[in-house]
């Protein structure tokens, strides 16, 4: 049976969108002339995003093999 804690093999977008959303952040700061803002709004934009986009794939993936589980048992 396979370990709910062990996530070999799937990406991680919330890390991804965190560094994304951070540097974005920083340029807009800079424009502004407050980096330490811009870096802030950044890094909490990007970590909702991040979230929802893994949220939406773990939840597509779970879906898939409880499907996979549920034909596994109407061949048997």
């Amino acid at each position: 049976m396979e370990n709910n804690n062990q996530n070999s093999g799937k990406i991680q977008y919330m890390p991804i969108s965190m560094c994304i959303g951070m540097s974005v952040g920083m340029a807009i700061g800079s424009a502004v002339g407050n980096i330490a803002i811009g870096m802030c709004i950044g890094l909490s934009i990007g970590l909702c995003v991040g979230s929802m986009i893994d949220f939406k794939h773990n939840k597509n993936a779970d879906d898939a093999s409880r499907t996979d589980e549920k034909e596994m048992e109407s061949d048997d």
